[in-house]
């Protein structure tokens, strides 16, 4: 095979793009630059990258970042596009989460009022962002993430949390079982960090925070976390998670009682003013 300026190539790597998702991504990556017919120096110029970047981006033998996505949807005017590099970027991100997760993270985004309910570990959009990384580096350690996919799992939390600083931020309610304030992730500075992020959090206009004691017993209707998002056009829908998977409901036959449930949890649990006075004193 040859390259642009006639140079037989010996060492070309080819890759099956249907092998995994990140060997999709370089396929692509260097399918859109020969048409073009740029070398990889050149369009690492273009992006801000190295040939040898690129190369090892297009051979697989690097992940691609979302930066670097970003840079090839600039460099190939792919940018607000439909299938752009960033979309599949995080395709290939979400291949390490929960199913049906990435497809909640999408309507999270666009949501009106977000209702959750979590229990033993702060919720993703309450999170500092030491709190995540002692979660992320954890699962590092464990083996079940990469390191370079622990960056991006960092990333993602503060994607999201933007939601709640734009201009038409969603009304928040949220209810936290005890247990994510008594288990300590992290050293006592992360845990004291965390509980002044969750008092600035209940003193935002838009935000109504409470804690579920333990106390509460019975009276608590629910065992597991969950997410209630209220759409722009009213419409409901419901996330919840078991331990190997995520489930986005969408029929109101099924969501319309976890609203009910939930309206009760509020009822139930103290009050925000109480509940920040027991974050205070915890």
């Amino acid at each position: 095979m040859k390259d642009d300026s006639g140079v037989v190539m010996v060492n070309r790597k080819e890759l099956d793009p249907e092998s995994s998702p990140q060997a999709a991504f370089g396929a692509r990556l260097r399918r859109l630059r020969e048409e073009r017919g740029w070398k990889q120096e050149e369009l690492g110029d273009r992006m801000g990258y190295s040939g040898t970047h690129i190369s090892a981006v297009e051979t697989d033998r690097k992940m691609p970042t979302l930066r670097l996505a970003r840079s090839a949807d600039a460099a190939f005017g792919l940018v607000g596009t439909v299938g752009n590099f960033e979309r599949q970027w995080r395709e290939i991100q979400y291949g390490t989460l929960l199913e049906g997760f990435p497809e909640y993270v999408r309507h999270e985004g666009r949501a009106a009022e977000i209702r959750l309910y979590e229990v033993g570990v702060m919720p993703g959009l309450l999170q500092t962002p030491a709190y995540t990384k002692e979660l992320v580096a954890s699962e590092v350690k464990r083996g079940e993430i990469s390191a370079e996919q622990a960056d991006e799992r960092i990333s993602l939390v503060a994607e999201r949390q933007a939601v709640l600083a734009r201009t038409s931020a969603p009304l928040l309610f949220a209810v936290l079982d005890e247990s994510c304030l008594r288990r300590p992730i992290g050293s006592p500075s992360v845990m004291r960090d965390q509980f002044a992020r969750l008092l600035e959090i209940a003193d935002l206009p838009n935000c109504v925070l409470q804690v579920a004691p333990f106390e509460m017993g019975v009276r608590r209707p629910f065992n597991l976390p969950v997410t209630i998002l209220t759409l722009p056009d009213r419409s409901l829908m419901a996330y919840s998670e078991s331990a190997q998977r995520g489930h986005l409901e969408r029929d109101n036959r099924f969501v319309l009682p976890l609203l009910t449930a939930y309206h009760q949890l509020q009822a139930e649990a103290p009050s925000q003013a109480q509940s920040v006075a027991m974050i205070e004193q915890v």
